[in-house]
């Protein structure tokens, strides 16, 4: 697939701010003289609000967009905001709205996405997609792919975390990777990091942001609201317009690479050592793995179930103690052994339905009847 940029990639970062919500026009409008001088490239408020469960605050409608219009006459700015039906895309076209964004609910379902794309074929008007809630790369692949089907090129993505079960210090965990391997994939598709969905929460918003330029995303998108306590949707991770200056003037954008020889020389040698470590790592997984269809071997003998509590529990918990002395995060750990731990699961239910197997150890046979 081939992609015209939204924006002018030279002028990196790309910075996309506003509130979550509109909620009134003296509110969508405050903020935005808020953030005028301050060099966003887009306005964001969303007017139409899919809510996890209902009686919360789901946007003011077609009211809102007005406010946007507004927006651009009075200030200048470029705006976007949320769609999620063929028929808000029709309604944003009649007031000037400049970028689409299809949010992470959306993105989720082909249906809605194939509407949306439909809507908008024949236009020029560029979109932006967020991931879906869950880590599913192909859905998200899926869904520029729809529209890109539909004739638009002018066509960005964002990344703004996944849920997931169990505690975190994010509201969505980044999962960083799926990510770069959207930018490794399609390498002229800008990518932006919602910050603010992330983080669900002001206090980490600078150091994931500063995480985001280390990665290289091509720029934040970040909510921002003129009283931010008293917004009326995700008011925790929203944040005032000074506050926004701020943060985004202590940010340090890092260049992509270096020439320089000594650069050159230090990486490669570090290169190096993570080759031989990776072929370490490797080896010591496939004999772990060995030693895992062994007990499968055991287990099946014995007519015992695979999944044992009380040991992953136990085993978890060390791990992630060592981990811990090592310098290693435990939403990594989390991850790692997570999928050891599939992994190990998939060898032993392969020992006990294949028809017949041979331990390496005693060399005796089993029969599945």
């Amino acid at each position: 697939m081939n992609f015209k940029p939204i924006f002018n990639k030279e002028k990196r970062p790309i910075l996309i701010a506003g509130p979550c919500s509109a909620e009134t026009e003296e509110q969508v409008l405050s903020t935005a003289y808020g953030l005028a001088n301050q060099g966003i490239d887009l306005y964001r408020a969303g007017i139409w609000k899919p809510r996890t469960r209902p009686g919360a605050f789901e946007g003011v409608g077609v009211a809102g967009l007005p406010w946007l219009r507004r927006v651009k006459e009075e200030t200048g700015m470029k705006v976007t905001t949320e769609v999620a039906t063929g028929q808000h895309v029709y309604e944003c076209l009649k007031y000037g709205i400049d970028v689409f964004w299809i949010g992470a609910r959306t993105t989720v379902n082909p249906f809605s996405v194939q509407e949306i794309a439909d809507a908008m074929a024949g236009t020029d008007i560029p979109v932006i997609v967020k991931n879906p809630v869950n880590p599913d790369y192909k859905l998200w692949v899926g869904a520029i792919e729809r529209l890109h089907k539909a004739g638009l090129r002018r066509i960005a993505a964002i990344h703004r975390g996944f849920s997931t079960y169990g505690d975190s210090k994010y509201r969505n965990v980044p999962r960083w990777q799926m990510a770069i391997d959207l930018m490794q994939e399609f390498p002229g598709l800008e990518v932006i990091c919602d910050i603010s969905h992330i983080c669900g929460r002001r206090d980490i918003l600078a150091e994931t942001a500063q995480k985001a330029y280390d990665l290289n995303f091509d720029g934040l998108m970040v909510e921002v609201h003129s009283d931010p306590d008293k917004a009326w949707s995700d008011a925790s991770q929203q944040i005032t317009p000074e506050r926004f200056g701020e943060m985004i003037s202590t940010l340090v954008r890092r260049h992509s690479t270096s020439q320089d020889p000594d650069f050159q020389e230090q990486i490669e040698s570090f290169r190096q050592q993570i080759d031989e470590f990776d072929d370490e790592i490797i080896q010591h997984i496939a004999q772990r793995m060995h030693l895992v269809r062994e007990i499968g071997y055991v287990k099946k003998d014995k007519n015992v179930a695979i999944f044992q509590l009380e040991r992953w529990r136990a085993l978890a918990e060390a791990c992630r103690i060592r981990a811990e002395k090592g310098d290693l995060s435990r939403e990594f750990i989390s991850m790692f052994l997570e999928a050891i731990h599939q992994e190990g699961i998939s060898q032993q239910e392969r020992i006990m339905n294949d028809g017949m197997v041979e331990s390496t150890v005693t060399g005796d046979l089993w029969m599945n009847d």
